[in-house]
């Protein structure tokens, strides 16, 4: 199996927010600042917030273990976080057209 290098994760994580970084509606989402979304937008902006956190657990549990299974498996779970991120980002971006 094909070990991913932590720098990788690192330049996936600067991505995400230099994505973000001229996006005034996405930043105002991030930040909490949903005064005027629909329903549907605070409810994916829930689910963003769920997907930073669990991009954050498995990170930290990555960064914690030393047997050679929980790393493979703490980086499917911050690939799988960090996947499912993109995707309610891009979902977010979509409504806004």
């Amino acid at each position: 199996m094909n070990k991913v290098p932590i720098s990788r994760y690192t330049e996936i994580y600067r991505y995400l927010v230099n994505l973000l970084s001229g996006d005034d509606r996405m930043k105002n989402l991030l930040l909490g600042n949903h005064f005027s979304l629909t329903e549907e937008e605070r409810n994916l902006r829930k689910e963003i917030e769920r997907s930073k956190t669990a991009i954050d657990a498995a990170r930290n549990h990555f960064e914690q273990v030393v047997d050679p299974t929980l790393i493979d498996c703490y980086i499917y779970e911050l690939n799988a976080a960090q996947l499912r991120y993109q995707f309610l980002l891009r979902r977010f971006k979509s409504r806004e057209v």
